[in-house]
């Protein structure tokens, strides 16, 4: 079954770190497309839950899982279970990232393995059951989201970098893998968007980063998310191992 062929049962996706920011505007985005989604949280079991209400309350076919994206097993084990429950997956957006800016001199260990750690545990835990699965069903999509600052090098951000460029490789490689079976992998690079994650930052540096921007202008999250539900939904399927930047032409 292809993604393309739109059965008449919803399509199924699993999108991790959804409770907030372009997670939560991705999960809406695809819950609207008429998905069924299973996103991940960790902490905010409030926030998560909110997303879900309000879905719920549109129609939507939508729940929540509180895993750690930092522990691959608890990834594959959420995989799984929706696999064993829905039998079949569409869709796999790997969201979930954290952020600990620090010049490398100054940064811990534990910054360093926080983020690297996040960013690419899950995304390994929970892309290996995703594939099999989609190659046993000859179609899906996986979406994983990296960065600009995978695609260039920005100071106090050695950790999110190394993360970031990691994905974009996995992209790629496991792209080269799946497509004889006509899975699409591809990857998604915002720039600047306007959500928490940039709530640290000073007037000073907001205004540096706005004038980095030829569009002078940070992404709202929903912009983000329409560019992945596309990848994820109607993109063309010969398009795979690509990475998307979505920037205001930062990187231009």
């Amino acid at each position: 079954m292809s993604v393309e062929a739109k059965p008449a049962d919803p399509r199924i996706a699993i999108v991790t770190g959804g409770s907030r920011g372009i997670g939560k505007a991705i999960v809406e985005r695809l819950c609207r497309a008429g998905v069924d989604v299973c996103f991940t949280f960790l902490n905010n079991e409030q926030a998560a839950d909110s997303v879900v209400q309000a879905l719920q309350a549109e129609g939507h076919a939508v729940r929540a899982a509180r895993a750690d994206s930092r522990d691959a097993a608890a990834l594959f084990a959420l995989v799984e279970s929706v696999l064993a429950e829905r039998g079949r997956l569409d869709v796999l957006v790997n969201n979930a990232g954290v952020t600990a800016d620090r010049l490398l001199h100054t940064m811990s260990e534990e910054d360093w393995s926080n983020v690297l750690d996040t960013s690419l545990n899950g995304l390994f835990g929970a892309t290996r059951p995703a594939a099999r699965q989609m190659m046993r069903q000859h179609a899906g999509r996986i979406v994983n989201l990296t960065s600009v600052s995978g695609v260039i090098g920005i100071a106090g951000q050695t950790n999110y970098c190394a993360a970031k460029s990691a994905i974009i490789g996995f992209t790629r490689a496991l792209a080269k893998e799946l497509a004889p079976w006509g899975v699409c992998v591809n990857a998604v690079a915002p720039g600047y968007v306007d959500t928490g994650m940039l709530s640290s930052l000073t007037p000073a540096q907001r205004k540096a980063a706005l004038e980095r921007v030829p569009m002078r202008r940070f992404a709202s999250a929903d912009e983000i998310a329409a560019l992945v539900a596309y990848m994820a939904l109607d993109a063309p399927s010969f398009i795979t191992g690509q990475t998307i930047v979505i920037d205001g032409g930062m990187t231009a």
